[in-house]
């Protein structure tokens, strides 16, 4: 069993950045791919960015490509986004998940374990 537990939303203006920190339980944690999706009111919940196990495999939403960041630190068990330039569309609940089989990527029924979430609001 894998806990996922994200830090680092908040209220922040647009143009301005914030960095999602999203640590994990479990010794297994490097073997694990790591995505950030989001969920903003009244719409689905959405893939936003993924890394394989290794991190050298990195993926990105079109809108946030060139803009957020994913890393991890294995050594910590955790996995960040990093966001800059960010919009009032920007503004969900951003959520962090793991995906066993290494491999991620942007399909969400690949990934087994969900945080609770973390705000992020982008006022124009």
């Amino acid at each position: 069993q894998v806990q996922l537990v994200e830090s680092g939303g908040g209220l922040v203006q647009a143009g301005g950045s914030l960095r999602l920190s999203c640590a994990a339980s479990g010794r297994t944690f490097s073997s694990y791919a790591m995505g950030w999706f989001r969920q903003a009111p009244g719409k689905e919940r959405e893939f936003v960015a993924a890394n394989s196990w290794t991190g050298r495999s990195t993926y990105y939403a079109d809108s946030v490509k060139g803009r957020f960041t994913i890393s991890r630190d294995n050594a910590k068990n955790t996995v960040y986004l990093q966001m800059n330039s960010l919009k009032p569309e920007d503004t969900a609940v951003y959520y962090c998940a793991a995906d066993p089989s290494g491999s991620g990527g942007l399909v969400q029924g690949k990934y087994d374990y969900w945080g609770q979430g973390t705000q992020v609001t982008v006022s124009s």
